[in-house]
């Protein structure tokens, strides 16, 4: 079975997590970080500490706290700033584009929508983190593809190659591919400059 399924508690085995000069508990609510005038707040962090964790089907240890901790906080400045991104180009999505989305993922994880829900009571974590996540992650991919899809292409060695490798695809699933892959690269460039442009302060 796999683990997502296994219901468990993500048990702090510390009473705090550290990040950065400070430690926080994980039930307050202090601010952690700044981007561009947004807050994280130590919740926030826990929160999707504990989502992802569940998700990966991993314990949060004091051996990987502080690891856990920091990719939450890497997560969540890049969603400030993606979201900052969808708002100036007025990106958003309709309900059906979100519930396609949510079925995938449900599908791809072989785990129902009351599993989850299930797992995230018992573990604290609210399911509109989730929801929200995927939301951001769905608007992300049409700005990204809005921007850019147009100016992507595969040629036909490219795509020979993909199928040498993959016989079983057909010539547009290998086009798919390697477009993605050139979206995902312009997606990764964006991150890294918004990023770089941002004024982030840790507290």
């Amino acid at each position: 079975m796999n683990n997502i399924f296994k219901i468990f508690s993500l048990v702090f085995v510390i009473a705090s997590i550290s990040f950065k000069a400070g430690a926080f508990t994980v039930n307050d609510h202090r601010i952690a970080v700044l981007v561009n005038d947004k807050l994280i707040t130590s919740y926030d962090i826990v929160q999707r500490m504990k989502m992802r964790a569940l998700l990966n089907g991993i314990d949060i240890t004091p051996e990987n706290n502080n690891q856990l901790a920091n990719i939450a906080v890497d997560e969540l400045i890049k969603e400030i700033l993606k979201i900052e991104k969808l708002e100036e180009y007025s990106i958003s999505i309709d309900e059906n584009e979100y519930l396609l989305q949510e079925k995938a993922f449900y599908e791809n994880n072989s785990l129902s929508k009351e599993d989850l829900k299930g797992l995230f009571t018992t573990n604290n974590i609210k399911y509109s983190e989730f929801k929200n996540y995927l939301i951001y992650e769905i608007s992300w991919q049409k700005l990204v593809s809005g921007i850019y899809y147009r100016l992507a292409s595969a040629s036909e060695i490219e795509i020979e190659e993909i199928i040498l490798k993959n016989p079983e695809l057909t010539t547009d699933i290998a086009k798919n591919i390697i477009i993605q892959k050139q979206l995902d690269l312009k997606s990764s460039k964006m991150i890294r400059d918004l990023f770089n442009e941002a004024t982030i302060e840790y507290k």
